[in-house]
């Protein structure tokens, strides 16, 4: 049997026909990201009608790529929360459409479990029971996965994600949009301790959320020197440059890990499933592997195509068809991000 599935929930357009044992038969994404350099972020209007340029052929090339016809396909899956609204409704229109029209069930799939799923699909094998962490430009998320469909928040952010934060702060140090990307690589000629910048909520092993804003905020001061300059004719050396990058990411890093690890000890599980933009930066990967080799855990990811934004990562809705979970046509959308309870 064969589902298509489609994501849009914030600037790739993506498709991917899967196979009911879990192999791909194609995958298509669309990136946007070259349409956000010069605003330093994802603008969400310019998201949503590159969405419905896009969505169509990226639908057709993943069935053309198949070497199936549209009429093969047995069910029809798509992301409908978390995200942007314009961006979602576009894929959800388009899904609705594709399985009223062909008359197979709509299965709708949740962003944020799929990418934790993306760790089932790379690792052929049952990863679940799991605490699963997503790290991505939207959300920094702590999971306890029961099992592919049983998800319970452990801990989120109360105010940027991570991902966010990389972006905020590789415009503060000049470097180009996306900033993961940049950081990483302008960390790599720095000292990752030059400079302490605050941990967040790390030494609170009872607390599983996560606070970014004030090492957003840290880092606006050190380059300003305390109010010595203005922000604005800020000039720095590249060797200031890559510390600060190095020392921001080493930060994060180790939020990220210690985090982790504070909630596999909270829920007993021997699994850490991590998926999410994010979690395509090297030092974080390996600082997971090290202290799951340190601390007797078994570290899943995907591989670096399947951190970010995929349709492959979709595979999670065979899950649910198995369990007869379908959608009426009447499905919507859910935006916004996940933030933690009571923020």
């Amino acid at each position: 049997m064969l589902l298509i599935a489609i994501e849009s929930s914030c600037d790739e357009t993506a498709a991917a026909v899967i196979r009911d044992d879990g192999e791909v038969l194609s995958e298509v994404v669309a990136s946007q990201a070259h349409l956000f350099a010069e605003y330093g972020g994802v603008v969400p209007e310019i998201a949503s009608r590159a969405h419905m340029e896009r969505i169509l052929p990226v639908i057709d090339q993943a069935v053309k790529r198949a070497g199936i016809q549209i009429s093969d396909l047995d069910a029809v899956a798509v992301t409908n929360c978390p995200g942007l609204a314009g961006s979602l409704l576009v894929g959800v229109v388009a899904a609705k459409t594709l399985a009223l029209t062909l008359g197979v069930p709509l299965i709708a799939v949740n962003h944020l479990m799929a990418h934790v799923y993306a760790c089932r699909v790379a690792a052929q094998k049952d990863v679940f029971p799991c605490v699963g962490l997503i790290v991505s430009g939207g959300h920094t998320s702590l999971y306890r996965c029961a099992h592919p469909l049983d998800f319970t928040l452990l801990g989120a952010t109360i105010d940027d994600a991570a991902g966010e934060a990389f972006d905020k702060v590789a415009a503060m140090l000049g470097l180009p949009y996306p900033g993961g990307p940049n950081i990483q690589r302008a960390a790599e000629q720095g000292n990752p301790k030059a400079y302490h910048f605050p941990r967040t909520f790390k030494n609170d092993p009872e607390n599983l959320n996560f606070s970014f804003s004030g090492l957003k905020t840290a880092v606006r001061y050190q380059l300003v020197g305390e109010g010595k300059h203005s922000f604005e004719s800020l000039e720095i050396s590249d060797q200031q440059g890559a510390d600060i990058a190095a020392s921001f990411q080493a930060a994060v890093v180790d939020v990220l890990a210690t985090k982790a690890r504070q909630a596999l000890q909270k829920t007993g599980m021997k699994n850490l499933c991590v998926g999410g933009g994010v979690a395509a930066n090297g030092v974080l990967r390996a600082r997971l592997e090290s202290d799951a080799k340190r601390f007797g855990y078994t570290f899943y990811t995907a591989p670096l195509k399947l951190c970010t934004d995929n349709a492959v990562m979709g595979a999670i809705a065979w899950e649910r068809y198995r369990a007869g979970q379908f959608e009426d046509l009447d499905l919507n959308f859910e935006a916004g991000v996940v933030r933690a309870k009571n923020q």
